[in-house]
């Protein structure tokens, strides 16, 4: 079945909620069995709808990966609210919506493995790079427009725009290292979170000064270069 037909199912809200049973059925599945010995035969059945019902709403396994990245982005913005709605310091911005992301993650914990283990692969639907991903993309690089926007850092003019793009591919690594952290509730990467949000910080402080602008410059080159927007 063609994209175009799965998104312009009339959105009833007994269409929403069969949606949202597919969607939850298939994250169950993901979790318990991982993606590749997930099939969509296996989420119709867990679902309790019919095979093809299932490919009206979700046209591949593909399609149900990037209703994971937005419903993911969606509640990490809203553990978000809190900590930018009170603090103006970007440090502590910064820090909570990382903390956050890796606790709005948690639950999917061994799905997220396979899905950011892809993201070298920009060409791979599963990737955070990947096209398909865009939309989830623009929603984070948005709570990341904020954390800047809205706190009382100095940013120099040339890496404004640029920012929120540097910060995301930071929250990426990040999970990168959280997806093979052991330790319990993923206690490394809060302390990893903790100790180099102060160094970006600095960093985009320092980016003010002549002396590093060139340095800077040549960071956003790079960071262009992995297909920012």
């Amino acid at each position: 079945m063609s994209q175009e037909l799965t998104q312009a199912q009339p959105k009833t809200p007994k269409a929403e909620k069969t949606r949202a049973v597919i969607a939850e059925a298939a994250m169950r599945l993901f979790q318990e069995h991982g993606y590749e010995a997930t099939t969509m035969r296996a989420i119709a059945r867990e679902a309790g709808v019919a095979t093809g019902n299932a490919y009206y709403y979700f046209a591949s396994k593909e399609e149900l990966i990037q209703e994971y990245y937005a419903r993911n982005a969606l509640e990490h913005a809203a553990a978000c609210s809190g900590i930018l709605a009170a603090e103006a310091r970007f440090v502590p911005r910064l820090r909570g919506v990382l903390h956050a992301l890796v606790q709005s993650q948690a639950p999917y914990r061994s799905f997220a493995a396979t899905v950011y283990s892809r993201a070298a692969d920009g060409a791979s639907p599963l990737s955070p790079f990947s096209a398909e991903a865009r939309p989830a993309r623009a929603m984070a690089l948005s709570l990341y427009r904020d954390v800047i926007d809205g706190s009382r850092l100095r940013v120099p003019g040339y890496l404004r725009d640029r920012l929120p793009w540097l910060l995301w591919l930071y929250s990426v690594g990040i999970m990168l290292f959280w997806v093979r952290d052991t330790s319990p509730d993923g206690q490394r990467t809060l302390r990893l979170i903790d100790a180099t949000v102060p160094l970006a910080a600095r960093l985009i402080t320092l980016a003010r000064y002549p002396g590093l602008r060139a340095v800077a410059r040549r960071m956003i080159s790079v960071a262009d270069g992995s297909g920012a927007p």
